[in-house]
């Protein structure tokens, strides 16, 4: 079966009920599964989790898209993360028999309908990119939605779909197709932003660190806690024991301790490759944050 997982993340994470309200969105939609879903205050974000053929999966993003912007008004959003918009990031990810064409597929039109019923101007990146500079989805978001107004003005960095006309309440949303990637934070027994901010600009294949590893360093204000931020681009190639490890020396170098790892939506198993959770010091896991366990129970 051709099963498209999306991944949408929302620019809000600290309203319970309007985390849940765009939740409850895929309860309309029978054809597509909601696995996961979490918001951060700190980051002040959300990230759902869902899965289903292309055309149930592209109704529901759209539908999730629609009461996000509803709810969500940039103008009074902060947070540690960058973003460009209320509808921040929605990749499209194949599993299963699906191909990279069908991902690229859905993002598209996806895209182009966000703009129309919504009026939200759209960049692509991934393998969804229609400019190769926008293949990196830190190039497409750099400068984040403070800079947006300014960017959109420049003609070599207007959005590929819609006016470049900037909506200070719902600034505009990256679409992207991609493999699956994983969203993994390694929490310092510090609050020292600027000790995760130099482990981070180590580890990150940027600046010549571990391959496949973006990476920043934020502060979670709520906790007192330093944060090492990262995307793993391709889990087989960098697993996640060797960036542990890397940042587990980086920080015993300065005295300072992990107090523990997290996890942000699905993690493939392969991912895991030379290590176990307790070992990294995973919080709150278990089998239904494999991807397997539920492209498994899908196709059932």
């Amino acid at each position: 079966m051709k099963i498209i997982e999306c991944v949408p993340n929302f620019s809000e994470g600290c309203n319970q009920k309007k985390i849940a309200a765009i939740a409850k969105v895929f309860e309309s939609f029978p054809g597509v599964r909601l696995v996961d879903f979490s918001g951060d205050t700190d980051h002040n974000r959300s990230v759902y989790t869902f899965l289903g053929k292309a055309e149930d999966v592209l109704e529901a993003a759209l539908a999730a898209a629609g009461k996000a912007l509803g709810i969500i008004d940039m103008r009074k959003q902060t947070g540690v993360h960058p973003r460009l918009g209320a509808v921040d990031v929605v990749p499209f990810i194949p599993l299963s028999t699906a191909k990279m064409k069908d991902a690229v597929d859905v993002a598209h039109r996806f895209g182009q309908q966000l703009y129309e019923r919504f009026g939200v101007p759209v960049y692509f990146y991934g393998e969804a990119a229609l400019i190769r500079e926008r293949n990196e989805l830190a190039n497409v978001r750099r400068g984040g939605y403070e800079a947006l107004a300014k960017k959109m003005s420049i003609p070599e960095d207007a959005p590929d779909i819609g006016k470049p006309l900037f909506n200070e309440r719902s600034g505009a949303t990256a679409v992207g197709a991609r493999l699956p990637l994983v969203a993994y934070n390694i929490n310092l027994e510090t609050d020292d932003l600027r000790l995760a901010q130099k482990i981070a600009s180590q580890i990150r294949e940027k600046s010549g660190g571990l391959k496949h590893v973006r990476a920043i360093g934020v502060i979670l204000k709520s906790r007192g806690v330093a944060q090492v931020s990262m995307n793993l681009t391709n889990y087989k190639e960098t697993p996640l024991k060797p960036i542990y490890d890397l940042v587990k020396l980086l920080a015993t170098e300065r005295g300072v301790d992990i107090l523990e790892s997290e996890l942000i939506g699905l993690i493939p198993k392969a991912a895991f490759a030379g290590t176990k959770p307790k070992y990294l010091q995973l919080k709150d896991f278990d089998d239904n944050r494999l991807l397997e366990t539920h492209i498994k129970s899908f196709s059932l």
